[in-house]
């Protein structure tokens, strides 16, 4: 697998796997608003991956996006085990939706400027959708770390909690030089100081403390294949119904 190809295909598969899991929230939300949003965020976030499992299969030779997304096993997708927890309670999925989503914003601003033509314009395009993403979870974080006390020390809580998942986010590839060599990505290590600088002044809004992530040992592990045993199940539920007949017409 070359360089790009790994590169899309974890971002393809960030996208689908929260996707699905935002989509969760559908008729759950705490309010009527939030229903709505996760629903739309869901819904953005599944077509952010059909665009990238298409430049997969139309530029490196993939597999076309549906049996990309549905036919795969746990071991050969690459997203980060972040995205492929459960919703759990509306904090979690708040602060999931605030940490992720301010990464890939930068990562897609990052890759705006790629060497890689198609990526490029393919980031520009969704760092427009994603900027409405971020916007919705600062909102969001704000108002609820300045909300009651439970508000406030239940978002703190899911955010410590959460530091070591956001934080393999940026888990590096066996081609990391490469793609900073070839002007493709700046790396995983500038993303992350990018995230930060973009995370924490919101975080000094809503009143919520960083945790020191020095002292925190990154959940890594999804980037090669190697995730918790929540992935499996997800993956069997999406895959139900185009592995009951492959070859069924609709």
């Amino acid at each position: 697998m070359n360089a790009i190809k790994d590169l899309i295909l974890k971002m393809a598969d960030d996208a689908l796997i929260i996707g699905h899991r935002n989509s969760e929230w559908t008729g759950l939300g705490p309010t009527l608003e939030e229903d709505i949003s996760f629903s739309s965020i869901a819904q953005d976030k599944l077509g952010h991956a059909l665009q990238l499992y298409t430049i997969l299969h139309e530029d490196h030779e993939e597999q076309n996006p549906d049996l990309l997304a549905f036919t795969r096993k746990a071991e050969d997708f690459r997203c980060c085990q972040y995205v492929e927890m459960p919703i759990g309670a509306y904090d979690f999925s708040l602060i999931r939706q605030f940490l992720f989503d301010h990464a890939e914003y930068n990562r897609y601003q990052m890759l705006s400027n790629s060497s890689n033509n198609r990526l490029a314009a393919l980031s520009q395009k969704i760092k427009g959708e994603i900027k409405y993403h971020v916007l919705h979870a600062d909102t969001w974080v704000i108002q609820l770390g300045n909300g009651t006390t439970e508000s406030h020390d239940r978002l703190q809580k899911a955010l410590t909690d959460s530091m070591p998942l956001a934080l393999g986010i940026f888990e590096k590839s066996a081609f990391e030089a490469e793609l900073i060599r070839n002007n493709i990505f700046e790396g995983e290590d500038a993303l992350r100081e990018r995230w930060l600088g973009s995370i924490t002044p919101i975080l000094q809004k809503a009143g919520l403390e960083l945790p020191d992530i020095s002292t925190i040992e990154p959940a890594y592990g999804g980037r090669k294949g190697q995730h918790t045993g929540h992935l499996k199940p997800l993956l069997d539920e999406m895959g139900e119904v185009l592995n009951t007949d492959p070859t069924a017409s609709w």
